[in-house]
């Protein structure tokens, strides 16, 4: 079964959630702010990827600017960015489709209609 990490108030989520429908794909929806994915979870989530752990961080997110991350991430460990990713599901870059051998992050409909 496909997860799909959002937050409902995201316009990308809504957008990405429409396209699934309209595909009539079947996904478990998940919270991204009430249910966001522990360390040892977004570690699995990376690795499966195989993007570069900056794609996981929600960039333009409120949180994101407030910290200044832009500007502390490339001083940080790789420990600390998953300690943080996992601190608050509003560091996450939403939506984010996790499938059977493959995870994506943020919502490019090129990308997903691969991978579905």
């Amino acid at each position: 079964m496909i997860k799909v990490y959002c937050y409902s108030k995201c316009s990308t989520c809504k957008k990405a959630l429409k396209w699934l429908d309209e595909k009539k794909v079947k996904y478990e929806l998940i919270d991204l702010k009430e249910n966001n994915p522990d360390e040892k979870t977004l570690r699995k989530y990376h690795k499966q990827s195989g993007l570069p752990l900056k794609r996981f961080f929600n960039t333009s997110g409120m949180i994101y600017r407030e910290m200044e991350l832009s500007k502390k991430l490339p001083d940080m460990s790789e420990d600390e960015q998953f300690k943080l990713l996992a601190s608050d599901g509003m560091l996450v870059k939403r939506p984010m489709l996790v499938a059977d051998k493959t995870v994506l992050t943020g919502f490019k409909e090129s990308e997903w209609e691969k991978v579905l």
